[in-house]
């Protein structure tokens, strides 16, 4: 056992194929390396204390939004045979929370590795998507995985309904903006519209989501040649799809206007929609802060930056 053990993760957003996946076509989840999360362990001689952005106290009282996590921790615990080791677990965060960027399941992952670390035993990643697992039931209920697979992943995500989430083919050197309409987004109110609409115009609500499919698949050959202007094509055309099927909010279309006017090649929703999270893609330095000065100005919360030329060299 080592004195001091570190598990890392990182944030993930939804590219392509939001909502359309809820009916049997594929999804596409980027990494967010920018936004890690990181676990450390150390050992203690007494008690087992968790040291989090909004929680600062014993293992055994944790509860409710941690639940999940406690009862990770105490699994893992036991899998090591270590329920009464002294530790302090700190936790410390750069994804938002709510915005459906992956963070349950960041930590999750970090905080896996972390205990792997610290007992030096080997981790799959098989065993690793099994332990988050674990907490993602108790926070999410039924996850599909592709958040837990995405958050421990350095490249895309492929993802089907009832299949194994795979690893994509990645050669892009894209840069992705990330701003928040600072209001909440409620994937199952979104999910309820779709399936409102999907009823009530049963042939034109499936052929957004069709195009929505197809859209997805010519973006994974996008994301491994760099094809960048053909990505943001995909996305303005997706953002129309989606917003068709009921999920934007004024808001998000402002955001989106804003930073196709200032530059950007492609600017959709991301994530459940009905507010949450946007996203715009260009292939410079000069754009982006255009655009994010565009979105400060059109009323955006908060705004992320990641760059995949860095992650590429």
């Amino acid at each position: 056992m080592k004195k001091t053990a570190i598990g890392k993760s990182h944030a993930k957003v939804i590219l392509m194929g939001e909502h359309a996946v809820v009916y049997g076509q594929p999804a596409i989840a980027l990494p967010l390396p920018n936004l890690t999360f990181t676990a450390q362990l150390t050992t203690r001689a007494t008690g087992q204390l968790i040291l989090a952005p909004a929680y600062q106290g014993y293992l055994s009282d944790m509860a409710e939004n941690y639940e999940g996590l406690r009862q990770l921790i105490t699994r893992l615990l036991d899998f090591f045979d270590a329920n009464d080791i002294g530790f302090t677990l700190k936790i410390t965060s750069l994804i938002p929370q709510e915005r459906g960027m992956g963070s349950s399941a960041a930590s999750a992952i970090a905080i896996t590795r972390a205990f792997y670390d610290f007992f030096d035993a080997k981790l799959t990643n098989e065993a690793l998507q099994n332990w988050a697992a674990i907490e993602e039931g108790i926070t999410h209920g039924s996850p599909s995985g592709i958040d837990a697979a995405t958050v421990a992943s350095q490249v895309p995500v492929w993802f089907i309904k009832h299949s194994h989430p795979e690893a994509m083919a990645f050669n892009f050197d894209g840069i992705l903006i990330l701003a928040d309409t600072g209001i909440h987004g409620q994937t199952g109110l979104a999910v309820s519209v779709v399936r409102n609409n999907l009823v009530n115009q049963p042939q034109s609500m499936q052929n957004h989501i069709t195009d929505l499919g197809k859209l997805t698949l010519s973006a994974k050959d996008t994301l491994a040649d760099d094809n960048i202007e053909l990505l943001g094509t995909l996305m303005d055309d997706a953002h129309s799809h989606l917003r068709a099927l009921g999920i934007s909010h004024p808001k998000l279309e402002l955001l989106v206007s804003a930073a196709k006017n200032a530059g950007a090649i492609g600017a959709k929703l991301t994530g459940g929609g009905i507010g949450g999270t946007m996203i715009a893609l260009t292939d410079n330095q000069k754009t982006a802060k255009k655009i994010i000065a565009a979105l400060e100005t059109a009323g955006a919360k908060e705004i992320w930056m990641q760059n995949y030329q860095q992650h590429q060299e």
